[in-house]
């Protein structure tokens, strides 16, 4: 296998003619240059140069590396070009899969500051709850998951996937404007028994049980969707009420729908998940730093 430093040298040599032109180009010694070229013969199982009087003339086997030579070195130049356009943040490609209510808002504001900066870092953004979102991780189909966890539930990774607390999410229960109970800042989940209710994803509607069976009943569960816009929907038309993820209030996109504070308080927390050896790759590491940025600003939503 060739030594691309070789290539650099023999194309010196054929540019410039000689061996000591090619040493002063480079800023080596002769020898060097001498060593160089016998290591390329050698390697190339041919002689690439014969001697004419002073002058070096090439071989056939000489003029065919060289008519390659310029190829190799402009791929390399463009190969070295690209791998620093990596490193700088100037390209770069990463695989994001988000949860709905995180991708209808953590991460829009984690892209809009990602675009401001590095506007060559490209994402594509997948879809996922978890825990099967995880699994893609493990699986290499995407380098970061956003994935959240209840109280009590901790997500069983592998060694080499790092967890990354981003915050936690107060719940709330999603109520139709005119409910009795929309008039209180905050609602006691026994309060709510009696009530038809409308379920999320499945470690949700999991979450929601074993809230209610703490104080002592069992939701009356008439619908489960993991689409928060069909959430809204059913409950802006007196289907049910919901326990709704705060991150979600500020995009509720119907006015017959309030968010009202759950009592006693209940919290899920959203971390980011990445393999261990993806937090040396630059792309990666500036998503899960603008992750962690608009994280920080929502504390305590």
């Amino acid at each position: 296998m060739f030594d691309s430093r070789h290539i650099r040298t023999f194309h010196a040599v054929v540019a410039s003619g000689s061996y000591s032109a090619a040493a002063r180009l480079l800023g080596y010694t002769q020898p060097a240059i001498t060593q160089q070229m016998k290591a390329l013969e050698r390697a190339a199982g041919t002689p690439l140069f014969t001697r004419l009087g002073r002058r070096m003339q090439l071989t056939e086997a000489g003029e065919s590396l060289a008519r390659h030579a310029e190829t190799i070195l402009g791929t390399l130049s463009a190969a070295e070009s690209q791998l620093k356009a990596y490193a700088r943040l100037r390209t770069g490609r990463v695989r994001l899969c988000g949860f709905p209510s995180a991708n209808a808002t953590l991460v829009p504001e984690a892209l809009s500051a990602l675009a401001a900066e590095h506007p060559g870092v490209q994402v594509e953004l997948l879809e996922g709850e978890p825990p099967a979102s995880l699994r893609r991780l493990e699986r290499g189909e995407c380098d970061i998951t956003l994935a959240f966890t209840y109280p009590g539930l901790h997500e069983e990774v592998p060694d080499e996937v790092v967890e990354v607390r981003l915050l936690e999410d107060q719940l709330t229960v999603l109520l139709p404007t005119g409910h009795a109970l929309a008039r209180r800042r905050a609602v006691h989940l026994a309060d709510l028994a009696e009530e038809r209710w409308i379920a999320g994803c499945p470690r949700c509607r999991a979450n929601l049980l074993h809230e209610c069976a703490g104080l002592g009943f069992v939701p009356d569960i008439r619908f489960a969707t993991d689409d928060n816009l069909v959430v809204q929907s059913l409950v802006a038309q007196g289907l049910g009420v919901a326990m709704m993820p705060a991150l979600v209030l500020p995009s509720l996109s119907l006015t017959r729908v309030c968010g009202r504070t759950l009592e006693p308080a209940a919290r899920r927390h959203i971390s980011a998940y990445v393999r261990r050896d993806h937090l040396r790759i630059p792309a990666t590491a500036v998503v899960l730093d603008m992750l962690r940025q608009v994280a920080a600003n929502r504390v305590g939503c």
